[in-house]
């Protein structure tokens, strides 16, 4: 059973950073893509990054673009999320997903992960 845990979040004032960080164990970490979603208060989940399993490639809402990292050291078991500029807008729950054993295309939608962490809370103070 694939097993995701976040870590790192916590309260920031507007301009700050933070990192996010996700052990993953179960499986062969370095086989699949991983992803980041969050959700704000009163608002639908959304897609925030994914990266592919070589790293090679990553993928982002437009939102985050130029302000957030997502990498991964499959050597670690671990994905990270580096969190830069933050805004109020980014408070939310952030969670760290990955996909069933069967995806292969990496995806930047909810339908496309199938084991999900607790979720990690991020507060940008304005």
């Amino acid at each position: 059973q694939v097993q995701l845990i976040e870590s790192g979040g916590g309260l920031v004032q507007a301009g700050g950073s933070l990192r996010l960080s996700c052990a993953s164990s179960g499986r062969t970490f370095s086989s699949y893509f991983m992803g980041w979603f969050r959700q704000a208060p009163g608002k639908e989940r959304e897609f925030v990054a994914a990266i592919r399993r070589s790293s090679g490639t990553t993928y982002y809402v437009d939102s985050v673009k130029g302000r957030f990292t997502i990498s991964r050291v499959n050597a670690k078991n671990t994905v990270y999320l580096q969190m830069n500029s933050l805004k109020p807008e980014d408070t939310a729950v952030y969670y760290c997903a990955a996909p069933s054993d069967n995806t292969v295309m990496t995806s930047t939608t909810e339908s496309g992960y199938k084991y999900w962490g607790q979720g990690t809370q991020v507060t940008v103070s304005s």
